[in-house]
């Protein structure tokens, strides 16, 4: 098929979902990144293609709860592929989640059996393992507990008490209170979670180094038999995860395990706003755990985008 204009970009991509978040994966070489590390290809894909980051995830091709993987040639020795992360308003350390539809996508293209593969992200590499039933085990860079029991005073809901966690992304995980974790409640939460992230930004708090803490994670009552705890997470550009999210339950696994709920080795279902699960657990090393988190994918498309030289609204809406 050829479209009526000569200057017109096309980038193949596989779509997936994982636990009913989307992952948008670009073909390694559909964008070429520049760099000898990860973390150099980061940037060269932020200072070069910032407009493809919003092209592909954005409307009119995606939505804000769409996750952009670009697949690159490994950094290192053993890793199948290196990976950078993205989204509506910019740019992941890590995706638990993203990985997971990576797995897949890779799986899909043949490239990977069951069994172990590494991915190099720009957080370090990460260890995954595809399992026989179809599952993907990650084993995600190195987790901790920041701070704990950070008291903010939020307009509207007054006294919330939470830890900030790092798994690869920074994360306010919420302690008190508790909430009833719905999907028909998902705006009422979302709003809560901007009052949150905007309390933490007014009083200073943040990460390691001042790093932004650009997701807030609200927990209830799980509803499986098997589920230890049900959450509503609010990612960086307003859209909330579909999944139990996976740097989020690392992150949660970690906090859990420094205050002494959670011992090694043992495991711990995480379910999600819709009811989807990720089951996980850590391992003890110095300066926090490695997490391990569980979780499956599935394909949902395989297509082309087209990025029309005549078109306005080529590079997103709003853009």
């Amino acid at each position: 098929m050829s479209l009526p204009h000569a200057e017109t970009l096309r980038i193949a991509v596989i779509d997936s979902h994982t636990g009913g978040e989307p992952t948008r994966v670009v073909l390694e070489g559909g964008i070429p990144l520049a760099g000898e590390t990860m973390g150099d290809r980061r940037d060269d894909f932020a200072r070069r293609f910032d407009h493809l980051r919003a092209g592909i995830v954005n409307e009119p091709r995606g939505n804000d709860v769409l996750v952009g993987a670009i697949l690159t040639k490994p950094v290192n020795e053993g890793s199948t592929v290196g990976v950078v992360f993205f989204n509506n308003v910019g740019y992941l350390g890590m995706c638990g989640h993203g990985t997971i539809g990576v797995v897949e996508t890779l799986r899909l293209q043949q490239r990977v059996q069951p069994g172990e593969v590494k991915i190099d992200t720009p957080v370090g590499t990460v260890s995954a393992e595809l399992l026989e039933n179809g599952e993907v085990s990650i084993r995600n860079v190195v987790s901790y507990r920041h701070l704990a029991g950070v008291r903010i005073d939020v307009p509207g809901l007054g006294s919330v008490v939470g830890d900030v966690g790092y798994g690869g992304n920074w994360f306010y995980i919420v302690h008190e209170p508790h909430f009833e974790i719905e999907l028909d409640r998902s705006a009422e939460l979302t709003d809560i979670c901007w009052r949150i992230r905007r309390a933490l930004e007014r009083e200073g708090i943040t990460g390691a180094d001042g790093a932004e803490i650009d997701h807030i994670e609200l927990f209830g009552e799980p509803t499986g038999a098997n589920s230890d705890s049900r959450n509503f997470v609010l990612c960086p550009g307003g859209a909330y995860d579909r999944s139990p999210c996976g740097t989020g339950t690392s992150a949660k696994l970690a906090c859990l395990y420094s205050a002494g709920k959670l011992k090694e080795g043992e495991w711990y279902s995480q379910e999600s706003v819709t009811g989807s699960v990720f089951r996980g657990k850590v391992e003890a090393v110095e300066g926090g755990v490695i997490p391990t988190v569980v979780g499956r994918a599935f394909i949902t498309a395989q297509t082309d985008l087209y990025f029309d030289n005549q078109d306005p609204l080529r590079w997103g809406m709003g853009v």
